[in-house]
């Protein structure tokens, strides 16, 4: 779905551009250190775009010295105090969440507009299932994604009402088929871009399902300009797990393509562990746009590990270490990883010595 261009920082959401992942540190944010620590990580993990709490004058106040550490736009995430989200915004804060029916009168509402449009700084109208208004429940008879439609629009109406436009939407259910119906209902309404996820999705295994399902849905029928998969745990999980998405869903390229096999009795080597372990090693190549197999046996393994760009192929205490279809050598088991991981800097090398001819010879 087509929607409007919004700025964040110097990035861009809607109109067409890629989808952008986002985040959400889970340290205090008043503690710098421990926030831009996280946040290096996650923009190393392919974060896009990060959040952080501002529960506390603090936390407002230490958004500036964290902005000047990090390299990707950095949202405040303001609930109740209005006064907050303007210290957020004085504090460069490039984007704001904040919820207008917990922020209190019109009168405070419109003071967090003023000072956003003042920077021109774009405001995301989060509505939750959790919080929805208890009129909209009764209305509905519960919490459904009508009513949860009906309250983001009435918000950002009011916004709107208040001469400012430079808005993202988000209407979040931890009932996945309920955020499914309200990012179908609200995509028809409205051209302001959507950010996307399932809220309190659970742990790192239910809610990677539950965001799956969910995010795939509503991606897949062209709607969604930013997402976010929420999980309790680490973050970089959420960024692994939302690039996957995407990717799964042909909306970004980029970065190593693991598969491996669900191994069996044939298995003679330490097939799971040494999964894991390369799709832990290839965090670090995301640069790099490759397919690669870890297979555990003789008997779809070769010709699997042959359709990738590398793989590995197991045997009895060793394996293969094949190249765009060819075996390259028979190493030990605990050899395999790191002739993969060789093999993948290799390749990125050749990328850059190429680009540094192209460079010379435009």
């Amino acid at each position: 779905m087509k929607t409007k261009k919004i700025h964040i920082g110097d990035r861009v959401i809607g109109g067409g551009n890629p989808i952008l992942i986002q985040s959400m540190c889970n340290t205090k944010t008043e503690n710098v250190e421990d926030t831009v620590g996280q946040i290096l990580r996650l923009e190393r993990a392919g974060c896009d775009i990060i959040r952080v709490a501002v529960p506390t004058m603090a936390a407002a106040a230490a958004l500036k010295e964290i902005k000047s550490r990090i390299h990707i736009p950095l949202v405040a995430d303001i609930h109740f105090d209005y006064r907050l989200a303007i210290a957020a915004i004085e504090n460069g804060a490039d984007k704001i969440r904040i919820n207008p029916g917990n922020i209190g009168s019109r009168e405070r509402v419109q003071a967090v507009v003023d000072k956003a449009a003042e920077r021109n700084i774009p405001i995301r109208v989060g509505v939750n299932s959790g919080s929805l208004e208890k009129r909209l429940i009764e209305k509905y008879g519960s919490v459904t994604a009508e009513g949860l439609v009906e309250s983001a629009l009435e918000k950002t109406a009011m916004i709107e009402e208040m001469g400012y436009d430079n808005l993202v939407i988000s209407i979040k259910s931890s009932d996945v088929m309920m955020c499914v119906k309200a990012h179908e209902l609200i995509s028809t309404r409205t051209d302001y871009p959507l950010h996307v996820g399932i809220t309190e999705a659970g742990t790192v295994a239910s809610g990677n399902i539950k965001s799956a399902v969910g995010l795939g849905i509503i991606l897949h029928q062209g709607i969604g300009d930013t997402i976010r998969v929420s999980l309790t745990g680490d973050p970089a999980e959420e960024i692994k797990s939302a690039k996957l998405i995407l990717k799964t869903l042909g909306l970004r390229r980029g970065g190593v393509e693991v598969v491996s096999c669900p191994t069996c009795g044939r298995t003679q080597i330490n097939l799971i562990g040494l999964a894991n372990q390369v799709e832990n090693l290839v965090t670090e190549f995301d640069d790099l746009d490759v397919k690669v197999a870890v297979m555990g046996c003789v008997v779809n393994g070769p010709g699997e590990a042959r359709e990738a760009d590398f793989g590995v192929a197991g045997g009895i205490g060793e394996g293969l270490l094949i190249r765009r279809g060819e075996v390259v050598k028979k190493l030990p088991e605990a050899e395999l990883l790191q002739a993969l991981r060789q093999e993948l800097l290799n390749v990125r090398e050749k990328q850059k010595a190429a680009k540094a001819v192209i460079s010379r010879h435009p």
